[in-house]
């Protein structure tokens, strides 16, 4: 099992005939996801080899869904047309719409996610590496050679912190990896990705990554108190960072105490999950309660 991402998806790569596109449209192929399409107005009709597999590309996603029946779509454009592709994507009735691009103004952040989410479409991002499904399916930038399936479900705001966390626990495996993304405003959060990963049968553990800045931390903290039965691990990017200073995701923001590391951390361990003070740490906290879990 797995969640939102699996073998039976098929993927569109809106933007896949630019260089990024292209690049990891070829790296999605590699891993075995069913890339069924691309989406550029201006090569509609055209075909691009990568290496054995001949992808089309559609003016329009509406296009490329109806010919192909596709349920996903990457998103790789440029930041001025992001809304665009992902309204364009809602518009067109897309299940997933999963929005790499960072730099995206945060107005128009809102205005896609609240749109998409009218209209029945996940967002995933933006500014995220998207997700992954081990053995099944991989939609975005995550590297698919660090891990292998397993049982373990994981969501991280970062990017950097999911591939280092997917490596140490490669041994165990994950159900699916889901990068949400550190802006200040995204289409899924932790507490969308805790709520699947508590109706999977296969996912038996699940880790948190969240950083400093906001309160998505905390509130994840107060869901899994009320909603999450499986055992979960934290971590929390930022122990080190000065208090009132404005680090590198535009979502970490730090004012006094609110948003800190330590608040999130302590918000976290009253929920009853286990937070890790290193990636290292928090690897070994996993080990122990799997272990717990089987015993």
């Amino acid at each position: 099992m797995a969640i939102y991402l699996t073998k039976e998806s098929k993927v569109l790569v809106q933007g896949m005939t630019g260089s990024e596109g292209m690049k990891h449209t070829r790296r999605m192929l590699a891993a075995g996801t069913n890339v069924v399409g691309g989406v550029s107005p201006r090569k509609a009709g055209r075909t691009v080899d990568f290496d054995d597999r001949a992808v089309p590309v559609f003016g329009t996603v509406a296009d490329g869904m109806r010919a192909t029946g596709a349920d996903v779509t990457v998103v790789f454009v440029p930041p001025a047309f992001a809304r665009a592709a992902v309204t364009e994507a809602a518009d067109a009735g897309i299940g997933l719409a999963v929005v790499i691009t960072e730099g995206i103004p945060v107005h128009d952040s809102v205005a896609f996610t609240t749109y998409a989410r009218e209209r029945g479409t996940r967002v995933v991002g933006p500014n995220c590496p998207g997700l992954i499904t081990p053995g099944q399916s991989n939609a975005g930038i995550i590297p698919a050679d660090i891990t292998k399936p397993g049982r373990i479900g994981l969501v991280s705001k970062s990017g950097t912190l999911t591939y280092q966390l997917m490596y140490e626990l490669r041994d165990i495996g994950f159900s699916t990896c889901v990068g949400i993304g550190g802006d200040p405003v995204v289409g899924t959060t932790h507490i969308d990705c805790l709520a699947a990963f508590q109706d999977d049968p296969d996912t038996e553990l699940v880790v948190l990554i969240g950083e400093i800045g906001g309160d998505a931390e905390e509130r994840a903290a107060a869901y899994v108190r009320e909603h999450v039965a499986k055992p979960v691990v934290g971590y929390i990017a930022g122990f080190t960072a000065p208090e009132g200073r404005t680090m590198g995701h535009a979502g970490a923001i730090v004012s006094g105490s609110s948003g800190t590391a330590q608040a999130k951390k302590q918000a976290l361990e009253a929920a009853g999950v286990s937070v890790g003070s290193t990636p290292t740490e928090t690897a070994k906290l996993v080990l122990a309660r799997l272990g717990e879990q089987r015993q």
